[in-house]
Protein backbone atom coordinates (compact mmCIF):
# COMPACT_ATOMS: atom_id res chain seq x y z
CA UNK A 1 0.00 0.00 0.00
CA UNK A 2 1.28 3.46 -0.71
CA UNK A 3 1.82 6.07 1.52
CA UNK A 4 0.31 9.05 0.76
CA UNK A 5 2.19 12.19 1.81
CA UNK A 6 0.60 14.70 4.52
CA UNK A 7 0.04 17.60 1.64
CA UNK A 8 -1.89 15.10 -0.48
CA UNK A 9 -4.01 13.96 2.85
CA UNK A 10 -4.93 17.37 3.58
CA UNK A 11 -5.90 18.28 -0.46
CA UNK A 12 -7.96 15.25 -0.83
CA UNK A 13 -9.95 16.49 3.24
CA UNK A 14 -10.65 20.15 1.45
CA UNK A 15 -11.27 20.87 4.62
CA UNK A 16 -10.14 24.75 6.34
CA UNK A 17 -9.75 22.76 9.37
CA UNK A 18 -6.74 21.23 8.55
CA UNK A 19 -3.82 23.14 9.44
CA UNK A 20 0.15 23.14 8.08
CA UNK A 21 3.26 23.80 10.35
CA UNK A 22 4.13 27.11 9.25
CA UNK A 23 7.36 27.35 11.65
CA UNK A 24 10.85 26.47 10.20
CA UNK A 25 12.13 23.24 10.51
CA UNK A 26 15.74 22.31 10.51
CA UNK A 27 16.89 25.68 9.70
CA UNK A 28 18.98 28.15 12.21
CA UNK A 29 16.19 29.05 14.42
CA UNK A 30 14.75 25.35 14.83
CA UNK A 31 18.41 24.99 16.26
CA UNK A 32 18.40 28.12 18.46
CA UNK A 33 14.70 27.51 19.79
CA UNK A 34 15.35 23.91 20.67
CA UNK A 35 19.11 24.29 22.29
CA UNK A 36 17.16 28.01 24.04
CA UNK A 37 14.28 25.75 25.16
CA UNK A 38 16.52 22.64 27.01
CA UNK A 39 18.94 25.52 28.08
CA UNK A 40 16.09 26.98 29.85
CA UNK A 41 14.55 23.58 31.64
CA UNK A 42 17.89 23.20 33.36
CA UNK A 43 18.16 26.71 34.38
CA UNK A 44 14.49 26.14 36.16
CA UNK A 45 15.66 22.84 37.74
CA UNK A 46 19.00 24.82 39.26
CA UNK A 47 16.39 27.32 40.55
CA UNK A 48 14.56 24.53 42.08
CA UNK A 49 17.43 23.59 43.83
CA UNK A 50 18.37 26.87 44.79
CA UNK A 51 21.55 26.83 42.85
CA UNK A 52 22.38 30.39 42.35
CA UNK A 53 24.22 32.21 40.03
CA UNK A 54 24.51 29.23 37.60
CA UNK A 55 20.46 29.26 36.92
CA UNK A 56 20.21 32.95 36.31
CA UNK A 57 23.21 32.46 33.50
CA UNK A 58 21.42 29.85 32.13
CA UNK A 59 18.14 31.64 31.84
CA UNK A 60 19.91 34.72 30.48
CA UNK A 61 21.35 32.14 27.87
CA UNK A 62 17.84 30.85 27.39
CA UNK A 63 16.20 33.61 26.29
CA UNK A 64 19.02 35.20 24.63
CA UNK A 65 18.61 32.59 22.25
CA UNK A 66 14.54 33.36 21.87
CA UNK A 67 15.12 36.30 21.26
CA UNK A 68 17.16 36.08 18.64
CA UNK A 69 14.42 33.40 16.96
CA UNK A 70 12.21 35.87 17.25
CA UNK A 71 14.20 38.39 15.47
CA UNK A 72 15.00 35.86 13.00
CA UNK A 73 11.08 35.22 12.76
CA UNK A 74 9.66 38.64 13.10
CA UNK A 75 7.53 37.93 16.48
CA UNK A 76 7.25 41.10 18.34
CA UNK A 77 5.67 39.12 21.46
CA UNK A 78 9.13 37.04 21.38
CA UNK A 79 10.91 39.82 21.09
CA UNK A 80 9.48 42.06 23.82
CA UNK A 81 8.58 38.87 26.23
CA UNK A 82 12.74 38.09 25.81
CA UNK A 83 13.90 41.27 25.51
CA UNK A 84 12.39 42.39 28.87
CA UNK A 85 13.58 38.67 30.32
CA UNK A 86 16.83 39.52 29.72
CA UNK A 87 16.39 42.71 31.40
CA UNK A 88 15.43 40.86 34.32
CA UNK A 89 17.78 37.95 34.21
CA UNK A 90 20.76 41.02 33.91
CA UNK A 91 19.09 43.32 37.05
CA UNK A 92 19.69 39.47 39.15
CA UNK A 93 22.99 38.93 38.25
CA UNK A 94 24.42 42.22 39.19
CA UNK A 95 22.50 42.01 42.10
CA UNK A 96 24.21 38.84 42.60
CA UNK A 97 27.82 40.04 42.21
CA UNK A 98 27.51 43.26 43.85
CA UNK A 99 25.51 42.47 46.86
CA UNK A 100 27.48 43.62 50.27
CA UNK A 101 28.32 40.86 52.54
CA UNK A 102 29.24 43.08 55.91
CA UNK A 103 26.07 45.15 55.25
CA UNK A 104 22.62 45.13 57.18
CA UNK A 105 20.64 46.68 54.63
CA UNK A 106 19.09 43.62 52.06
CA UNK A 107 20.08 44.55 48.27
Amino acid sequence: MKREKLDDKIKALDSTRVFKKITPLYDISWYIKWTSSIILLIGMMLTSMEINPYNLYLHLTGVMGWFIVGMLWHDRALIVLNAVAMGIFLMGIIKYHSACSNCMIPL
